[in-house]
């Protein structure tokens, strides 16, 4: 009998520093709650001390005894880091408006956009289909030393919206190429008769394909794509700011929370749905206001967001079930 082992080398990821000077803060994460930052800001990290919990991240039982990083178990809430010594919380290093998400996605640590100084990182994540995610780190100042390369994790995944409104469903495209036609109505009958679910064989499926009204020898009608309907995401592409995000996609469920008595709205959002592939749903905090109080469950939206992601030893062997 022979046994066969998958062996993995598994190192730390490409780190690149990020220069204090290129580093943007918290400044306009802060503005998307508050017109005060110099008189709120303070405020809130005092209050927060009265419900703080400290997160787990990838270090269930051990401690970083340099760095104390403090939350809280509400859907929107505050991170706080501090330095400590002797066991004793010595000096303020950083705080930042952070959401709870229940969804992600598996994928690696390709590289690691820090500064040390304030425990800021940008991780830029690829999921195992192959798509590229830049997200700030919520939990770096304790997962810091135990993040491994090509090591597979289950990322949760949240944001803060900038602004949040419906997407412009005039954006349309209009495909006249006879393949692309015939691929995309193939496609959608194939999936349809599954009952919604891409089969196995999709491709195989659509080589054989025939329409199921009128001459098949027929040339197809030109097909319009609306992409006020689709599910979009972009980056950054400013070095140290690729977590600040564009995206489009449908909203699967609404629910409502507080932020030190600012009402938010929280948004689950498809921002990514690709056949065969992982659904890349996040969370989405805004600020609650007559425009985002219109949006429903199953409206598309376009925003502007601060992509945040969290990676938790408990949910390691979660899987994404939406």
């Amino acid at each position: 009998m022979s046994i066969r082992y998958d062996y993995k080398h598994e190192v730390p990821p490409q780190k690149i520093d990020l220069p204090c000077d290129k580093n943007a803060g918290h400044g306009d994460h802060w503005a998307i709650l508050t017109n005060n930052i110099a008189d709120d800001v303070p405020d809130w990290l005092q209050a927060m001390l009265e419900t703080a919990t400290l997160p787990a991240g990838l270090t269930v039982g051990r401690t970083d005894h340099k760095t104390l990083l403090l939350g809280q178990d509400t859907p929107c809430h505050i991170k706080q880091i501090l330095t400590m010594d002797n066991g004793k919380p010595t000096a303020f290093i950083n705080a930042y408006p952070s959401v709870h998400s229940p969804y992600g996605v598996n994928c690696q640590i390709e590289r690691v956009i820090r500064c040390e100084r304030t425990a800021d990182a940008i991780l830029r994540l690829r999921t195992t289909d192959g798509t590229t995610i830049y997200a700030f780190d919520q939990l770096y100042a304790i997962n810091r030393h135990e993040y491994k390369t090509p090591k597979n994790y289950f990322a949760n995944f949240s944001a803060w919206a900038y602004n949040i409104e419906p997407s412009n469903k005039d954006e349309t495209l209009l495909v006249k190429n006879p393949k692309a036609i015939r691929y995309h109505r193939a496609f959608n009958d194939i999936v349809a008769d599954n009952g919604g679910i891409v089969p196995d064989d999709i491709d195989e499926q659509i080589k054989t394909w025939t329409p199921k009204d009128g001459n098949e020898n027929m040339p197809l009608a030109p097909v319009e794509i609306n992409f006020g309907e689709s599910c979009i995401y972009l980056f950054g592409d400013t070095f140290g700011q690729e977590d600040e995000a564009w995206c489009q996609g449908q909203v699967l469920g609404i629910s409502r929370t507080e932020f030190f008595g600012i009402p938010i709205t929280l948004f689950d959002v498809a921002i990514l749905r690709e056949p065969n592939a992982e659904a890349f749903v996040v969370r989405i905090a805004a600020v609650s206001n007559e425009q985002n109080r219109q949006i429903q469950v199953q409206d598309y939206i376009q925003a502007n967001v601060w992509l945040q992601v969290a990676i938790y030893a408990e949910n390691q062997q979660r899987q994404s079930h939406i």
